[in-house]
């Protein structure tokens, strides 16, 4: 027995150094931890559970029948995560660069479908230098695999990708169907082609970070949900977001314990709309002073920033927020805000976490630009995810609610369990002057003072429309509420809609504008 248990032992010794003290030394001096390092600095100290550690490739061409590790360049296993269990995947650079292999891809499915079974989260701890090139085809089935494992778990259960170093080629596509994908500055990269390809193709002269580093990725395409200055930082990231997450679809997320007796009115709340309804204001404060602890998770901060999307506790219940942002592009609607409003609000419905919306949008973006692109089928994106979700869905007008805007935004129309305006909120076709110059042309072309007839009309009009009382009249507001008392109702609100059943009508499913 002793023999065999030193041969077991030694084997595992083997594999927990992974392509040797050599390579670990170079990731290191890479500023990267290793896959296993990666997994303790994440998980819960000393939960995780590896499976198929034995596990090698089966090729034996091109010399790899020389060259063999156990576990064959990913660790995977199950651990738990603020107490709550989890399924991981951690590549391991070290070993074939972390390329994926047969044996490799089987690995990650296995892990997949065992989280679908189990209704637990899966995390991608990806650090690979893509598909291993002696296998052929048997790995580019191996990303296959995964990718569809991706989309048949997309919707049943939370699915987390952490970029910590390469991702190039068919690679990138199975964070991009997963729920977020986080990346690290400097040491995360993303790119169907690399650098060299891009130069011969297109003569771009063009590096890593350029291309499709972890800054142009949060910046630019929108493909990562979060940023993150070192790897370390970016556990803690995951670890926090996942607190706001439920197990799987069938579940809800965590509640915590709140006593609402202790919230008191927030008298700054009262002062935070400009008097100026064309001057900008940051929404984020708003966010920041409903949210329990003042804590806010948002969700591709430096994307598409004329909307806010992200998570906070309110009353205890984690809740998806998605405000206009009118310190950015005046919090218009777009085509890149639109894409990502609605990813975040199906995303949400999709695991049971109810929708606050913080309205303030001046309408959609005019022009060449926008019109060309699509902001018809891409804001039907929006529209058609706040139609089809059926969590709580509570909205909160704070200024503007313009145009066609106003119905896309979780109206009472489509769906809107409770809407609320704040005394500042106006609601409307369009803004005051350029409706007055529509309604009104005929008079004021005629008038001797036109400047004077215009300003006239104006007021008459900001009078009439510029405040929220002509929705509520309708049905179309349910309260108008003293902005310092908005998180008491809020909150009492939402506990209310605990109990909300809603459906939609059976199907496939629906075909959503993509």
């Amino acid at each position: 027995m002793k023999k065999i248990l030193d041969q077991l032992n030694g084997i595992k010794e083997k594999a927990k150094l992974g392509g040797g003290t050599a390579r670990i030394e170079a990731q290191h001096k890479k500023g990267k931890f290793t896959a296993r390092e990666r997994i303790e600095l994440l998980v819960d100290p000393g939960t995780f559970e590896e499976i198929d550690m034995f596990v090698k490739h089966n090729c034996y061409d091109f010399g790899l029948d020389k060259i063999n590790y156990p576990g064959d360049g990913v660790v995977t296993g199950f651990a738990n995560i603020n107490g709550r269990k989890v399924a991981l995947f951690s590549q391991d650079f070290t070993v074939f660069g972390g390329t994926l292999s047969e044996s490799n891809a089987k690995k990650i499915v296995k892990i997949m479908q065992l989280a679908m079974k189990l209704g637990i989260p899966v995390i991608g701890l990806n650090d690979s230098g893509g598909a291993r090139i002696q296998e052929g085809v048997n790995s580019l089935g191996g990303y296959a695999d995964i990718f569809l494992l991706n989309t048949l778990a997309s919707g049943v259960i939370p699915q987390i990708s952490v970029i910590l170093g390469p991702c190039a080629g068919g690679a990138v596509y199975s964070p991009a169907i997963t729920d977020f994908t986080i990346m690290v500055k400097h040491t995360s990269y993303m790119f169907v082609t690399g650098p060299n390809v891009v130069k011969t193709v297109t003569h771009e002269d063009v590096s890593f970070e350029e291309l499709g580093g972890a800054e142009v990725h949060s910046v630019k395409s929108g493909v990562s949900s979060c940023i993150f200055e070192n790897e370390a930082e970016a556990m803690l990231g995951v670890r926090e977001l996942l607190s706001y997450l439920p197990e799987n679809w069938r579940d809800k997320p965590v509640e915590y314990d709140f006593d609402i007796t202790k919230v008191k009115p927030d008298p700054k709340l009262n002062n935070i709309i400009p008097g100026s309804s064309i001057k900008p204001y940051d929404i984020k404060e708003i966010i920041y002073s409903l949210a329990d602890e003042g804590k806010f998770f948002e969700i591709h901060p430096l994307y598409a920033e004329n909307i806010v999307v992200g998570f906070i506790r309110l009353g205890g219940q984690s809740i998806g927020v998605i405000a206009n942002q009118p310190a950015v592009l005046a919090g218009v609607l777009d085509i890149n805000a639109s894409v990502k409003g609605a990813r975040f609000v199906r995303f949400c419905d999709a695991f049971n976490i109810p929708l606050l919306v913080l309205e303030d949008v001046p309408g959609f973006m005019p022009g060449t630009e926008q019109e060309w692109h699509g902001i018809i089928r891409h804001g039907a994106k929006l529209l058609y995810a706040f139609c089809e979700a059926t969590v709580p869905k509570v909205t909160l007008i704070v200024r503007k609610a313009y145009g066609g805007a106003y119905d896309v935004m979780n109206s009472k129309h489509i769906r809107g369990d409770f809407n609320f305006a704040w005394p500042t909120a106006e609601i409307a076709v369009m803004g005051p002057k350029g409706a007055v110059e529509i309604i009104f042309k005929k008079e004021i072309e005629s008038s001797p003072d036109q400047e004077k007839e215009l300003q006239f009309k104006l007021d008459e009009y900001i009078e009439k429309f510029a405040n929220p009382f002509i929705a509520a009249e309708r049905g179309y507001i349910d309260d108008v509420i003293e902005p310092s008392q908005t998180k008491q109702r809020l909150i009492s609100v939402f506990q209310l809609l605990k109990t909300k059943v809603d459906k939609n009508p059976r199907k496939k499913h629906g075909n959503i504008p993509l």
